[in-house]
């Protein structure tokens, strides 16, 4: 599959300045949504990018540090009290909202690539269905963000290694559920989704 293939039918239409956006975290019981815009120059090579779920974690921190360094940027970042207030999909689209008008702040954006999520904003938004698998500046972006929260994660971590963040990044596995019964729940957990909600009510996961 040719990655560049949407960026290449915009070029080909005079569309130059093309944003791919994506988040990551939609899923975890704890912490932040992140998004990602990344405008990638036409001539960036990147061999084995592809949507950031894909790839080794060493792999993502050495693709995250390339991107970072060649390619024009931008980061939202919507809390877990935001994303309890307005709800995950709102929460996300927020996100992906405020990494593009931070990319806006750089470089005039005439057109956005998003991955499946509709996007109600002053310029042209192409949603795609795994978006991340088929657009490279969509991929750039999964990279981005996915790196930028598993940091968020590490560093709770430390204060919290009891709840082992490092290894499930807040997601609703075996042990962090086990964790939870434990030692109950800290600042920074979704208290509207399932596990969360159902500690809070009957102080069992």
């Amino acid at each position: 599959m040719d990655l560049w293939q949407y960026e290449k039918q915009l070029y080909n239409q005079r569309v130059n300045v093309i944003g791919g956006t994506d988040e990551a975290g939609r899923g975890p019981l704890f912490g932040p949504v992140v998004a990602a815009c990344v405008v990638l120059p036409r001539n960036f090579k990147l061999d084995g990018l592809t949507d950031s779920k894909k790839l080794s974690e060493k792999k993502r921190n050495q693709f995250y540090d390339y991107i970072v360094e060649n390619t024009i940027y931008g980061i939202g970042i919507v809390s877990p009290e935001e994303i309890d207030k307005i709800n995950i999909y709102k929460a996300s689209r927020q996100a992906m909202i405020t990494a593009i008008r931070q990319v806006q702040k750089k470089i005039s954006l005439e057109y956005v690539l998003s991955d499946a999520m509709p996007i109600d904003i002053d310029i042209p938004v192409m949603p795609i269905i795994k978006g991340d698998a088929k657009s490279i500046s969509i991929a750039a972006a999964s990279v981005i963000a996915k790196v930028t929260r598993d940091r968020i994660l590490y560093e709770i971590d430390q204060k919290h290694p009891e709840y082992g963040f490092k290894n499930h990044k807040g997601y609703p596995t075996k042990k962090h559920l086990e964790a939870i019964n434990k030692y109950g729940l800290i600042d920074g957990y979704r208290k509207t989704y399932g596990p969360v909600k159902n500690y809070i009510e009957t102080g069992h996961c």
